[in-house]
């Protein structure tokens, strides 16, 4: 199947799984491709996730440079209950997020099986789009215990 159909394929999905982001990044890719500018999509494949994760952190980090969250408040926010499960939380998280990173920097084409699995959720369970790398750290969990299963079996 051509790389276009399928993007016009994922951009129709993204639409009815509202999901604008797989959407707006199919469209782009489309729009590389229609342009012919495909010598970038390696460097695009290459840079792509550093500079995604780049702006996350910038909007995670805007709370503090906009001084909207005082010193006072950090050090009560780490040191209560609800705090350091915060803690906790995204330590696991980010521990997930890279070994999601691993296995589609592994198997780049399980991204099919993360974008329509994410659109499933939205649709049937009325769940939120996390992004690719948490929806690969959850697999490459449950890879890990189906391995470690069926190694037994």
């Amino acid at each position: 199947m051509s790389g276009q159909i399928i993007l016009v394929i994922l951009i129709i999905i993204g639409l009815v799984g509202r999901s604008p982001i797989i959407s707006t990044a199919a469209c782009v890719l489309l729009i590389v491709k229609l342009i012919h500018l495909e010598r970038y999509l390696p460097t695009i494949e290459r840079r792509g996730m550093e500079l995604g994760l780049l702006f996350l952190t910038f909007s995670v980090l805007v709370p503090f440079a906009s001084e909207r969250i005082q010193s006072k408040e950090i050090i009560s926010a780490l040191t209560s209950w609800p705090g350091i499960l915060a803690l906790t939380g995204g330590a696991a998280a980010t521990y997930i997020n890279g070994k999601g990173l691993e296995m589609l920097k592994f198997d780049p084409q399980i991204i099919v099986g993360l974008v329509v699995g994410s659109i499933i959720g939205i649709v049937f369970f009325r769940g939120i789009p996390v992004g690719p790398l948490m929806a690969a750290g959850i697999t490459a969990i449950l890879f890990k215990l189906f391995s470690l299963v069926s190694d037994r079996l």
